[in-house]
C-alpha cells in the first residue's frame, strides 16, 4: 500500500474524520496517515486500544517511535499515561497493550538502523520558558531528525525553518497555517524547503513536530 507516500507535496490529514480500520488484532484499530508497504510498513498511524485489548509480543525490526495522546498505554516495561513520548529502536521487544484503553499515534520502520536509543519521557517536562506566546521542549535530536513539543498561546507563531521537511500533529488545540486551520489529532506534513508557520488558535495548542526526516523514507527492507 501507498498512502501519502510522495514526500514531494504537503499533506494535511484530519484524522478524526477518517473511519477506524481493523488491525490483525482483535480491539486495536487505526487511521493510517501515511504508508509504503503491507502489513510491515513504513507508517505513521493513530493507534486505537480498547479496554483490555493488547499485541502479540513482537520484535521492532525498524524500530517505533510513539505519543500516548489518551488513555494509558501498557508493556511489560511500564504504565505510559497521555503525554509520554517513547522511542523504541530497532531490536527492541514489547507486548503493547491496555487495561482501561489509549489511543497513540505511532511511527514505524523510520529508525536508523543503528540506532540503540530506548527512551520514554513525559513531554511537559522540560518545557522551557516561553518565547514570545511558545513555550518547547526538545523530546530528541540526533543526526537525521529533531523531535520537539510546543504549547503555543492564542495568537503565538511558532516557525521552522528546518531542512529535510516537517510534520506536525495537533495534540490539542488548534493552529492556522496560511488559510487552513488545524484542530485536535490533524496531522500536516511539508517537503524539505517548505518552511511552517504555525499561529496559535483561539484556545492555543499543543504540537508534537518532526524535522529532517523525510530524505530518508523508503519502504522497510524485511
Amino acid at each position: 500500500m501507498n498512502l501519502n507516500a510522495d514526500f514531494d507535496i504537503p499533506v494535511i490529514v484530519r484524522s478524526d474524520q477518517l473511519e477506524w480500520q481493523a488491525s490483525p488484532m482483535k480491539g486495536v484499530d487505526r487511521r493510517m496517515l501515511d504508508r509504503i508497504g503491507g502489513e510491515v510498513a513504513r507508517a505513521t498511524t493513530i493507534v486505537r486500544y480498547a479496554p483490555g485489548s493488547a499485541f502479540s509480543a513482537h520484535t521492532h525490526t525498524g524500530g517505533e517511535e510513539f505519543i500516548v495522546l489518551d488513555g494509558v498505554f501498557q508493556d511489560e516495561h511500564g504504565d505510559f499515561p497521555a503525554g509520554t513520548y517513547v522511542r523504541n529502536p530497532p531490536t527492541t521487544s514489547h507486548t503493547p497493550g491496555s487495561a482501561e484503553g489509549c489511543t497513540i499515534f505511532v511511527k514505524l520502520w523510520q529508525f536508523d538502523m543503528d540506532d540503540r536509543n530506548q527512551f520514554r519521557k513525559d513531554m511537559a517536562d522540560e518545557l522551557a520558558a516561553p518565547i514570545e506566546g511558545v513555550a518547547t521542549a526538545m523530546s530528541h535530536k540526533d543526526d537525521r531528525e529533531i523531535v520537539s513539543y510546543s504549547h503555543l498561546d492564542a495568537g503565538a507563531t511558532l516557525t521552522s525553518q528546518a531542512q529535510g521537511g516537517i510534520e506536525m500533529l495537533v495534540i490539542d488545540g488548534s493552529v492556522n497555517i496560511g488559510a487552513e486551520s488545524l484542530a485536535k489529532n490533524d496531522w500536516l506534513r511539508l517537503p524539505d524547503g517548505k518552511a511552517l508557520s504555525a499561529i496559535g488558535g483561539t484556545a492555543g495548542a499543543k504540537v508534537w513536530i518532526k524535522s529532517g526526516h523525510l530524505p530518508y523514507a523508503k519502504a522497510p527492507t524485511v
